[in-house]
């Protein structure tokens, strides 16, 4: 496998709005951003990838543009983008791109001039389709974020499509001039020294409405190698497509390096094994030993063509703490662990703003706290179709989007930091315990462990280009599996659980075992009879 810088990197994702307020207006910037490099240096990380900046009316937070060329207010100017890319380079950071088109705003220019009439120029950079002769939708395509996808037009007598937000329609990317702009767009910001593009719901882009055909359309890879041909072929930048779709075979597709398409894809496999039927809003338990399947798979599926990107939480998913840890008595502990089973797998780990000081979920006990649309809009269209207020609101407080939106806890300051202003959406009250001060100044910190795991990666091979086995695979709690590149073999345990677990690695007896990593423990006794302490983790290099 030929190496790429982005092998051994691990990113960081900031939500800007909600990272760091540098002008007391309640929102993060860009300078916020920039006043904390030396925060994200120090823990190690190469690479930023920020939530989108660009124009927009923040219908959906920034992932409805206005203008792919320019800065919204809220967040600053594009001098302090500039200022931001340079800063990060000199302290050897890239910055990795959100950018969005499978739609626009609906105050895009391209679709305000879509709008005057059927005949303008860019009528077809949109999805329009005439009414059935009932004057009812074109179809029953549903919007992913609740509700029909069509959206009448009365002015030009037709139906536009958004597979999200009305505000965010759909653009039309079987029509050439789609794809010359926004490859225009995207060199425009790699000759500003970009590291590359995080590119969000591509999956989508190759759809065929008529046949029904949302994700993974026919058209979807002749379209990526396009854009790569393009624009980022080249340029040795990391990209990186949002595919909720995608299996292993569909992931080797957009990241075989031999396709030209993406260097990786993010595949929500394991995130959705606790939505019951697929459904995000009845929260099911974590099954461990489905969770180490799926992530068994996709190790040895994208072991020799591909590559995997390794993440627990993002913008859009519940804290990882209070999802697939404890966020109560054990939060520090199971907040390591968590890491140390995530950034010991083969590909490339992403930490979520906040994941590295182990903060928890909002828990808000008022619908008039939550801001994002998803939640509303689902809230809405679930308790009208007959669920319960109390049900709607467990299940927001357990999967809603805002979990992960709620300030970065910097300090035990007022609003945490954060700003000096009133915040856009409510700190989490647990900020005076949770914070980033804190774990700085304390040596055995959940900061202080990812700093840890972040350098282990830099000097074991065997953790980025290692052959992965699986351990223990029936067990119900325990999380085990070996890394082996060349001569070096590295064990990874970690117990999942509140409990105590034994556990026999006998079969490694003959080998020399040696703690590299641990959250807990301080030495070893022997492997046939290994005590697991609650959330347990170590690394342990056998010689």
């Amino acid at each position: 496998m030929e190496q790429k810088w982005w092998h051994d990197s691990v990113v960081y994702q900031i939500y800007p709005r909600s990272f760091c307020d540098s002008n007391g207006d309640g929102i993060g910037d860009l300078n916020g951003i920039r006043s904390k490099l030396d925060y994200l240096a120090g823990l190690g990380v190469d690479v930023l990838w920020l939530s989108p900046v660009y124009q927009s009316p923040m219908d959906d937070n920034g992932y409805d543009i206005s203008n792919y060329q320019a800065i919204a207010p809220e967040f600053g100017s594009m001098q302090d983008m500039e200022a931001l890319i340079e800063e990060a380079k000199q302290k050897n950071i890239r910055i990795v791109m959100d950018l969005v088109v499978n739609h626009t705003s609906d105050e895009h220019s391209w679709f305000q001039q879509a709008c005057e009439s059927k005949d303008s120029p860019y009528r077809d950079y949109y999805v329009w389709r005439d009414a059935k002769p009932d004057g009812s939708a074109p179809s029953d395509m549903e919007s992913i974020f609740g509700g029909s996808a069509w959206e009448w037009h009365e002015p030009t007598q037709q139906y536009y499509l958004h597979l999200f937000s009305k505000k965010q329609p759909d653009l039309n990317w079987e029509n050439s001039k789609v794809h010359d702009e926004v490859h225009q767009m995207m060199n425009w910001w790699i000759e500003k020294g970009i590291g590359g593009f995080r590119l969000d719901v591509i999956d989508l882009i190759g759809k065929d409405i008529d046949k029904g055909i949302t994700g993974n359309g026919p058209r979807l890879h002749p379209l990526l190698q396009k854009m790569n041909q393009a624009t980022f072929g080249n340029k040795d930048l990391l990209t990186v497509g949002e595919t909720w779709g995608a299996t292993p075979e569909i992931a080797k597709l957009y990241s075989a390096p031999e396709r030209d398409e993406l260097s990786m894809v993010f595949q929500f496999e394991h995130i959705t094994l606790t939505w019951k039927d697929g459904d995000k809003w009845q929260p099911a338990k974590l099954d461990l030993r489905s969770f180490k399947e799926v992530l068994t798979k996709w190790q040895l599926e994208l072991k020799d063509t591909g590559w995997n990107s390794l993440f627990w939480n993002n913008h859009d998913l519940p804290r990882a703490v209070s999802k697939y840890g404890d966020d109560g008595e054990h939060r520090i502990k199971s907040a390591k662990m968590l890491a140390t089973v995530l950034h010991c797998l083969k590909g490339t780990p992403y930490i979520y703003q906040g994941e590295e000081i182990g903060m928890t979920n909002a828990n808000f006990e008022h619908l008039e706290q939550y801001r994002d649309i998803e939640s509303l809009n689902f809230y809405k269209v679930k308790t009208d179709a007959g669920v319960s207020h109390d049900e709607m609101m467990l299940a927001l407080q357990e999967n809603g989007r805002d979990n992960a939106r709620t300030p970065m806890q910097w300090s035990t300051e007022p609003q945490a930091g954060f700003t000096k202003g009133t915040p856009w959406i409510e700190v989490n009250p647990n900020y005076t315990e949770v914070n980033a001060e804190k774990d700085l100044a304390s040596d055995d910190s959940i900061y202080q462990y990812y700093k840890a795991l972040v350098s282990l990666r830099k000097q074991h091979k065997s953790i980025v280009y290692g052959e992965f086995r699986p351990l223990l695979e029936e067990h119900e709690d325990v999380f085990a599996y070996l890394r082996h590149f060349g001569e070096e073999r590295l064990l990874i345990v970690a117990n999942f659980s509140s409990e105590n677990h034994q556990v026999d690695l006998s079969q490694y007896y003959e080998f020399t075992p040696t703690i590299l990593l641990s959250n807990g423990r301080g030495k070893l006794e022997n492997l046939d009879s290994l005590m697991l302490q609650p959330y347990d983790a170590m690394v342990i290099q056998l010689t």
